[in-house]
């Protein structure tokens, strides 16, 4: 087998790049007096993971020149306490979007409290009517991690059309959403879909057969060399924290793709970090944009 060269889908410098027209925009409506987009964000407690995730949400934020909020609960918060919160930034009328950082502390709903959210806030596109918006071609705020995938699609010009997409994985934040994009009638989409997750029995055929494959488990280092055909695309989703002592942080991040074994086989391929990961945080902006100008919805 010859290696063939591989391209990175790069979506630290694609997000860079998105970082900096959001930026400019953002000057054009200061510079006309307009209202600057205001994001804020819940969190809840003290996860290592989520701590960081906020904290890069905000420096965005800072980057692009949106206002920022954050607003800290301890461990113990009640439901209904954090219930409250929602209701008045939903009532609020300088917030233009909000998140609620998960996961959320086991004595709370985690869908209660998506659902609490005004639709027209929930830039996280978590919400059941943006969910069935986006299912059925609407204008909605998209779940930012499908988003950001589409985006790097789009930026590189990966062919869609007519191409088999595995999709491995089926959660409501990335393997569901993903999926329903990738089969709709628009570019990146037109592709013939298929689901494959922990209960699938012929997964490994399956990739065999994909021209692209979006890999959302979980899993680190699940899709290995033998499961991928010469020339496939490969988005790459996984994020899960590596012991390593090697470095300063005690970790590594790790995603569900062999990279090496992988790559060489691959004509486009996204790496863990700085791939889907940037994206994400840039489509979460983005919704903010667009929540900010009222887009999506009045």
């Amino acid at each position: 087998m010859e290696n063939r060269q591989y391209q990175l889908l790069d979506g630290k410098a694609t997000a860079a790049q998105m970082k900096q027209e959001m930026a400019e925009e953002v000057a054009r409506i200061k510079a006309a007096g307009g209202k600057v987009p205001h994001l804020a964000a819940i969190l809840v407690g003290h996860d290592g993971g989520s701590e960081t995730y906020v904290a890069s949400k905000v420096k965005t934020c800072q980057e692009i020149g949106f206002q920022s909020s954050l607003i800290r609960y301890e461990e113990d918060v009640t439901e209904e306490e954090l219930l409250r919160k929602v209701g008045e930034l939903n009532n609020d009328p300088d917030i233009d979007g909000f998140i609620v950082q998960l996961p959320l502390p086991k004595h709370i709903s985690e869908q209660k409290v998506i659902e609490a959210i005004d639709y027209r806030k929930d830039v996280d596109g978590f919400h059941p009517i943006n969910v069935g918006r986006m299912s059925i071609g609407l204008p909605c705020f998209l779940s930012a991690t499908p988003a950001g995938i589409l985006e790097l699609l789009k930026r590189y010009h990966i062919e869609t059309k007519g191409k088999h997409c595995v999709v491995l994985g089926r959660s409501n934040i990335v393997g569901k959403p993903m999926a329903s994009l990738m089969v709709q009638k628009a570019y990146p989409g037109d592709c013939t879909v298929t689901v494959c997750h922990s209960r699938s029995q012929n997964l490994k055929e399956m990739c065999q057969q994909a021209d692209i494959i979006i890999v959302a488990l979980g899993v680190p280092e699940f899709l290995k060399g033998d499961m991928v055909k010469e020339g496939a695309v490969i988005v790459d989703v996984g994020t899960t924290r590596v012991p390593d002592a090697s470095r300063k942080s005690g970790f590594r991040l790790c995603g569900d793709v062999k990279f090496d074994e992988v790559a060489p086989k691959c004509s486009y391929i996204s790496p863990v970090p700085g791939g889907v990961g940037p994206m994400t945080i840039i489509s979460l902006m983005r919704n903010t944009l667009l929540a900010g100008k009222k887009e999506i919805y009045k």
